[in-house]
């Protein structure tokens, strides 16, 4: 690993956990920056490369009202360098192999086969630096029947098994309504470039959407191989575990209840006053009465405010949270104590995904301006 980074001194025992990290994202839109994202947040020296028309995340959706910059490029790319190069150019590839040579990583999510057509393959990359790691991420993987077609979150979405999960049982499969693909990849991606890196062994990390997904699936494919079972569509509910769902009050506000476990299943027995009900005794008797019970536990919320269903809750010590949006979220004192929002250079954002007790990381900066630090980095690579 790199000794030195251009940005602070890797020495430094103040200095972040991967200061001595050096990480060139290649990779445009969402789930390859955000793994390279993780990288900065916690110390490393990243440089985002852009092709002359910039990252297309920078014009995508909503807008920071004090300069035009997209919010998603913002949080992205935060604590990233920025610098063009049109790698199809030989002074801008010299200049491109120039920061390979130094890198720990580079993380790139083009189609499979592109890289190679420019003469970057892995095989340029890893003869230019050895101990490399490569993070390709894509929507389907480096080979296989669909590798080479496009891949974005929805088709994983759709493909994992995850949409046909989502709705009600007999309405139409769902989309997650945020980039939830994107975001559970940019964080897999991340982890397995970090089980790389402690390897010591320059390599290829194939990462891709589709598997991503179907790795959250958990034993669902199990399930399916050894019964021939699936689970079925049931709204909010789980076909393992009721009452299980979001529950509308009498002032028109939601709450999420969980009963996966059979103690505080029983606390939420006797709290709707069928504790000695026989249909609903175990697990396998509340799935079996499903119906009953679910009008049950809907009749007791809608009899109630939402804030008299949490007291009565929390007071059994069984398992509920309020429906927040992000108004409560942004109101809320847990949050707050947390510090879970933070403000970056005067944009609030979500704060570093974890807590390090001995070796925090830092947000230093917002997704930058196209080609911010583009001088410094072609006169002087990475220093």
């Amino acid at each position: 690993m790199s000794s030195k980074l251009g940005s602070g001194d890797a020495n430094d025992p103040g200095a972040p956990p991967l200061a001595n990290l050096r990480v060139i994202d290649l990779s445009a839109v969402l789930a390859a920056p955000n793994c390279a994202r993780y990288f900065a947040d916690f110390g490393a020296d990243v440089i985002k490369v852009e092709r002359p028309e910039g990252d297309s995340l920078r014009d995508l959706a909503w807008r920071d009202p004090r300069d035009g910059e997209g919010l998603w490029w913002k949080l992205v790319n935060r604590n990233k360098r920025t610098v063009m190069l049109d790698i199809k150019l030989d002074a801008d590839r010299a200049t491109l192999l120039k920061l390979i040579k130094d890198a720990d990583v580079l993380v790139e999510n083009s189609r499979p086969g592109t890289l190679e057509r420019l003469g970057l393959g892995p095989d340029v990359l890893l003869a230019h630096n050895s101990r490399l790691v490569i993070t390709r991420v894509t929507g389907f993987g480096q080979d296989g029947t669909y590798a080479s077609r496009p891949g974005f979150a929805t088709i994983a979405e759709s493909m994992s098994g995850f949409a046909a999960l989502n709705g009600e049982p007999d309405g139409q499969p769902l989309l997650p309504p945020i980039a939830l693909t994107d975001e559970v990849t940019g964080l897999a991606a991340a982890f397995a470039t970090m089980v790389a890196l402690h390897s010591g062994v320059g390599q290829v990390v194939d990462t891709n959407l589709l598997e991503t997904m179907l790795q959250i699936m958990g034993p669902l494919v199990s399930l399916y191989g050894l019964t021939g079972e699936q689970q079925p569509r049931l709204g909010s509910g789980l076909p393992y575990t009721v009452p299980r769902g979001t529950y509308q009050c009498s002032d028109g506000r939601w709450v999420g209840v969980s009963t996966s476990s059979d103690s505080v299943a029983q606390r939420v027995m006797k709290l709707l006053g069928i504790e000695q009900d026989p249909r609903f005794t175990t697990f396998a008797d509340r799935t079996t009465n499903r119906a009953e019970l679910e009008q049950i536990m809907m009749d007791w919320c809608a009899d109630r405010t939402q804030a008299e269903v949490l007291e009565a809750f929390t007071a059994a010590q069984a398992a509920i949270g309020p429906v927040f949006d992000m108004a409560d979220i942004a109101n809320d004192p847990h949050f707050a104590s947390r510090q879970s929002i933070t403000e970056v250079d005067g944009m609030p954002m979500q704060a570093l995904i974890a807590k390090l007790s001995a070796t925090p990381g830092v947000l230093r900066w917002e997704g930058r301006r196209l080609d911010a630090d583009g001088d410094h980095i072609r006169a002087n690579g990475w220093d």
